[in-house]
């Protein structure tokens, strides 16, 4: 299970908010997936990274409010946490990762020695080693490129 907390929290803070937002995907609409029985009663590891910022206004809104956003884009399951005593502001967002996604042994990147146009290499790679599920892995690869541990 991943999770985005905001920086700006004590790291015991950013575990507590990121423990909130497991309990509502697991009693939430995705408890009953078999992603979430699997990872619940087998793998149970947290990722826990840092998501930036949290303003949910629109003028101004924080990076842990984009990241939702965005997950929603690439239709990513997820669940979230609002804080009441931080002014009901989002202090959480979880969700699952297939291990296709990060698991870079098992499922290597595409080796781009060629010093030649190599896109639709790279396209069919992908599209061997991921089947129809390529585009989705490849974005949530590129989404939790851009975050590091809390």
């Amino acid at each position: 299970m991943y999770g985005l907390v905001p920086y700006n929290i004590s790291p015991i803070q950013q575990g507590i908010q990121f423990g909130h937002a497991v309990v509502e995907y697991s009693i939430g609409r995705y408890g009953s997936h078999d992603d979430y029985k699997q990872w619940a009663k087998e793998d149970k590891t947290f990722i826990i990274l840092n998501g930036g910022t949290t303003n949910d206004n629109e003028e101004r809104l924080g990076s842990l409010n984009k990241s939702v956003r965005r997950l929603e884009d690439i239709c990513i399951p997820y669940a979230t946490f609002n804080e009441p005593d931080l002014g009901d502001q989002l202090t959480a967002v979880v969700f699952l990762v297939d291990e296709r996604v990060w698991d870079r042994e098992k499922y290597p990147e595409f080796n781009k020695f060629l010093e030649v146009d190599h896109t639709n290499l790279e396209k069919d790679y992908y599209k061997q080693l991921f089947g129809n599920d390529s585009t989705w892995i490849l974005e949530m690869r590129e989404f939790l490129s851009n975050y590091r541990l809390a």
